[in-house]
């Protein structure tokens, strides 16, 4: 009974939980180093140490999980609840809880790669801020002075985009701004390379290019620095990086995608021939509508020369005409005095024959009628001749130089030879000229002359 008790003070051990926690962590430390996990993310959280901390859970159990600040830097996509993934890492107990996570070196989701993950992680959320948005897009103009092309300077995409551009426009102005377009210094060369261009180039276009590639090669054309930089360049930007079915972040914020870098080229540069054909027509379009336009002015001009009358040619018809009524006025003047005079005599000689006392009184009389009618009938006459002569006058001043400055109009004349100005042709800047103005005139200098409604310098 003894020997028995004695076993068991011997086989009986008691731990304490600190020592049982450190077995514990021993050995699950020691039996898996480094293993595989998948799971599903769930209550994730990054506090201010920049660590991650999170569950990976299945349908039947879950594991808390860690994955420090040096290594998730490294990580191309940004690990959400809800998420499948993969990853790398050691098993270890954390003795203050009592409870075991594993501790991740390495994280991908599951079924895509990361770098799939991060593209439409960052597509999304620059469309959201609205980075992809029509109303953002600067218009690419039609014949640039100059292109700048960010691409690498050893490659042959640079040389492909130099010979279309030439081929269609001979002496077009390129800029080449070198830039490494893979590694991972390459997002940081290109967004140097586009504000370099901005600043120095002086371009008008800016192509970014480089071949295709896979999803790992077009990698800085997918970050979200390149995308910035392309969405805040002044200058419009040609996204030419891939073939045709790549897609790029870059190929969203540009103002223009092209499928290939010949394409850009083609895109940015228009044939010059074709652009001198379009000239040629246009001026000859132009000049043959200038040409109907002077002719129809001419005609239109010569119309109102036959129409238009010279105010001096005028005058002397208004002149003629007045001389005319005067000596018409005359001549019924001494017609009617004649009259008067023959039937003056007639009656003076029936006075002398009929009773002298009858006949004075009669005569009397009838002298006083005729007196009265006559002087009626001279002021009638005089007043209705006064009043054409008036009106007469009237229209002869309307239509002389007189009435015409005093409705602001005026006379040009040249010094010192007085001749009046009629065409801006027949002017000299520095000339000096004469205006006459309604009350007064002006001596002034001639400093610009336009012609056909066109500034002669």
């Amino acid at each position: 009974m003894m020997r028995q008790d004695h076993r068991r003070q011997v086989e009986r051990k008691i731990y304490s939980v600190s020592e049982l926690t450190a077995e514990l962590k021993e050995l699950l430390e020691d039996s898996y180093p480094f293993v595989w996990i998948s799971g599903e993310i769930s209550n994730i959280r990054m506090p201010a140490s920049g660590h991650y901390y999170f569950t990976l859970k299945d349908s039947d159990a879950q594991i808390q999980a860690v994955m420090f600040k040096g290594q998730n830097r490294s990580l191309k996509f940004r690990p959400e609840d809800g998420m499948t993934v993969t990853g790398f890492g050691r098993i270890s107990v954390y003795p203050p809880r009592g409870s075991y996570q594993v501790i991740l070196e390495y994280l991908e989701p599951s079924g895509a790669g990361a770098l799939q993950a991060a593209f439409e992680q960052l597509k999304k959320k620059l469309a959201d801020e609205g980075f992809f948005d029509e109303v953002h897009k600067k218009k690419i103009p039609f014949l640039p002075s100059r292109i700048a092309v960010i691409s690498s300077s050893t490659g042959a995409v640079v040389h492909d985009i130099i010979r279309v551009m030439l081929r269609r426009f001979p002496n077009m102005q390129i800029v080449i701004v070198p830039a490494a377009v893979q590694g991972e210094a390459a997002a940081s060369e290109i967004v140097e390379a586009i504000r370099i261009a901005g600043y120095h180039s002086n371009a008008d276009v800016l192509i970014l290019a480089r071949g295709g590639g896979s999803l790992e090669d077009l990698a800085a054309f997918n970050s979200e620095e390149v995308a910035r930089a392309i969405f805040v360049s002044e200058i419009p930007v040609i996204s030419a990086v891939g073939h045709e079915t790549d897609y790029t972040i870059a190929d969203f914020v540009a103002d223009l995608r092209a499928p290939t870098p010949s394409a850009a080229a083609e895109l940015a540069v228009p044939v010059k021939h074709d652009v001198n054909y379009s000239l040629q027509t246009l001026l000859r379009r132009m000049h043959g509508s200038f040409a109907r336009q002077v002719s129809d002015r001419r005609r239109v001009a010569e119309k109102l020369i036959r129409r238009l009358v010279h105010p001096k040619r005028r005058i002397d018809d208004l002149r003629i005409r007045i001389d005319d009524n005067a000596a018409r006025l005359s001549n019924a003047m001494q017609r009617l005095i004649s009259l008067r005079r023959e039937r003056l005599a007639w009656r003076s000689q029936r006075l002398f024959t009929a009773p002298v006392r009858n006949q004075i009184h009669a005569l009397s009389d009838r002298h006083a009628h005729l007196m009265a009618r006559l002087r009626a009938s001279a002021s009638a006459l005089l007043q209705k001749k006064r009043s054409a002569l008036e009106s007469a006058y009237g229209r002869m001043y309307a239509l002389g130089p007189a009435a015409v400055m005093d409705r602001g109009y005026s006379i040009t004349r040249t010094l010192p030879g007085r001749l009046v100005l009629t065409d801006s042709a027949d002017a000299e800047i520095g000339q000096k000229v004469e205006v006459i103005l309604s009350k007064g005139s002006l001596n002034c200098r001639i400093e610009r002359i336009y012609k056909n409604g066109k500034k002669e310098l």
